[in-house]
């Protein structure tokens, strides 16, 4: 008689498979985390001046300076370990969602052409409004890749995997009010990168067909 040996997957080893089915989202979220503790070893992270030598968004220096490159890199920043918890939950969940149904590739074009985006309305609300603030963080991209989701979801009859537009759209509006009611938040950073994502996801998504198979 033959004997099976079952050895039961540890939740660390599940963990790590599910993870490798999301690379381009783990790579973002660790990038972000590993950026934040460079920040605060060398320094801190809730030091304006800090963070600006470490290339948080700053309109003069993007501008005058020709600085452009703070367009990207201000999105790895955080101002403090609750401002890259809040922004990395929601990456976890949201992002890993949105690269199992959009691919590897296709996802990295929104989360970093949305959050760009958003720093591009943020800079041109600052001119505009003639504010000089430092800013930093990656809740333009966080808004991108909500706003592609809702899309998504839209053209799957409103539901994909666990999320449903309602759940999206309230989760988006929360957390633009909690940002037009809080101080010191990019609301033009938030809306910027909503309304790229939603654009990203019309030109990069397409629904899978279905496929038959006669019998």
């Amino acid at each position: 008689m033959n004997q099976y040996e079952y050895r039961r997957e540890s939740d660390f080893q599940r963990f790590v498979r599910n993870r490798k089915r999301v690379p381009v989202n783990t790579f973002f979220i660790l990038a972000n985390i590993l950026v934040f503790l460079a920040v605060e070893l060398t320094g801190s992270a809730l030091s304006t001046g800090h963070m600006y030598r470490w290339g948080a968004a700053y309109a003069p220096a993007i501008v005058q300076g020709k600085e452009y490159y703070r367009l990207v890199t201000s999105m790895f920043l955080h101002f403090g370990i609750q401002h890259l918890g809040n922004n990395m939950l929601v990456l976890f969940f949201l992002g890993d969602c949105l690269e199992r149904n959009l691919g590897r590739w296709k996802y990295a074009v929104v989360y970093m052409a949305g959050g760009v985006g958003a720093n591009l309305l943020s800079l041109f609300v600052e001119l505009k409004q003639g504010q000089e603030v430092v800013s930093a963080g990656a809740s333009g991209a966080v808004f991108a890749v909500i706003g592609a989701l809702i899309y998504v979801v839209l053209v799957n009859k409103g539901r994909i995997e666990n999320f449903t537009v309602r759940q999206l759209i309230l989760m988006a509006a929360l957390s633009l009010y909690h940002g037009v009611t809080s101080v010191g938040i990019d609301n033009a950073a938030h809306i910027g990168g909503l309304i790229c994502g939603l654009i990203l996801g019309i030109l990069l998504y397409r629904k899978p067909k279905m496929r038959y198979q006669a019998n």
